[in-house]
């Protein structure tokens, strides 16, 4: 028996990095045949790029229209998925890390099982959203995502499966230095949603303050969704604008950095993987405290003014002891860490469920119950 497990690549490029490594492990194992439809050549070519032995197979999927698609500018997901439904409806396990999929269930006749792995370990209720309960199994990183999905409805204990953090295993070593200098490094790393993130409304005004500040380094690295803002520049050596590119996706620069500045992105608990100081900028002064989707603002200082900075970046170092065990406690909760890999977990769980799902469909069968039905006559 050959199971057949397909991978959606429909989503912007930073979520295969959460799936690729469960993929590269299911397509080790024998008896499986992993295959990742993929909506753009640009995703096709940075997915082959982690796949150097070609160990998954890939079919690009049917577009909208013929204009070329980046790695964070793929075709619009909904007549991507409802161009290809009858082609995806052909694998009887899908894993996918974007929520918009669900709609598939919607199509008369389509009875393939839904996989979530979710992507990100984050705190925003965005990461929440009523379509999560249209997957058949939720693969989730930590037990603060199993918590929180069932508190709002979205699974329960049977269909929701802590696998831990598969994107940790792709880490690559840095290529070098990111600026000529030796000085420290802050990575300056806001949110695109509006509604908790800095970008939007402060960009500008926090590029021009780094660029006052001596003696520190920043990249500056907007969550690649973020469309506002595209006209902030710098030409201030100590500053670094990445509007998207892959660095700003792969771990590089929550590796090389010493500081985190931030808001609402879960890239926080990429970056405490290893404990170091963050700085959480809170310039529109919300009640944050009360607010479940700042919870990781218990891990650094918080500032409510652009001229806190440079005390706070100062100070950051010797402040450190003082969080470093709340970030341990989060990140555990955020990140269930095992001996274990993930995408071992991950595959592990993933075919489990695929050869469950078969031997049930095969119970059921309308042929299986056709012989049923003639081995009561014959008794």
């Amino acid at each position: 028996m050959v199971h057949e497990v397909a991978f959606l690549a429909i989503s912007q490029a930073h979520q295969f990095l959460h799936w690729l490594p469960a993929a590269l492990r299911l397509a080790g194992q024998p008896g499986v045949n992993v295959t990742v439809l993929v909506s753009s050549e640009a995703g096709q070519e940075f997915i082959r790029s982690y796949d150097p032995e070609n160990r998954l197979h890939i079919k690009r999927l049917r577009a909208p229209s013929v204009r070329s698609h980046g790695l964070f500018t793929p075709p619009e997901r909904v007549p991507v998925l409802l161009l290809n439904a009858r082609s995806i409806a052909r694998y009887p396990t899908i894993v996918t890390t974007e929520t918009t999929s669900s709609l598939l269930r919607r199509i008369p006749g389509f009875a393939s099982k839904l996989i979530h792995l979710k992507h990100g370990a984050g705190d925003r209720d965005g990461g929440y959203n009523a379509k999560h309960a249209g997957f058949d199994l939720t693969l989730v990183n930590g037990p603060k995502d199993k918590q929180r999905l069932i508190e709002r409805g979205l699974g329960h204990d049977e269909n929701i499966e802590v696998v831990g953090y598969g994107k940790f295993e792709l880490i690559r070593e840095p290529s070098g230095p990111l600026f000529a200098n030796a000085n420290p490094v802050a990575l300056y790393n806001p949110h695109f949603d509006k509604k908790v993130g800095s970008w939007a409304n402060h960009g500008n005004e926090i590029v021009k303050a780094m660029e006052a500040i001596p003696g520190w380094n920043f990249v500056v690295a907007p969550h690649v969704k973020t469309k506002t803002g595209r006209l902030i520049r710098s030409d201030a050596p100590n500053v670094l604008i990445d509007r998207g590119s892959t660095r700003s996706i792969d771990m590089t620069y929550t590796q090389a950095a010493d500081l985190y500045i931030g808001d609402a992105s879960s890239q926080v608990y990429e970056f405490i993987r290893t404990p170091r100081p963050c700085i959480f900028l809170n310039l529109d002064r919300i009640d944050w405290r009360s607010d479940p989707a700042y919870s990781h603002w218990q891990l650094g200082q918080v500032i409510d003014s652009l001229e806190e900075l440079p005390g706070a970046l100062v100070g950051a170092a010797d402040l450190q002891p003082r969080f470093e065990q709340a970030q341990r406690e989060m990140l555990a909760r955020s990140i269930d860490h095992s001996k274990i890999p993930a995408s071992h977990r991950q595959a592990d769980v993933i075919l489990e469920f695929a050869r469950r799902a078969h031997a049930v469909q095969k119970r059921f069968h309308p042929l299986a119950w056709m012989g049923f039905h003639r081995r009561q006559r014959l008794a």
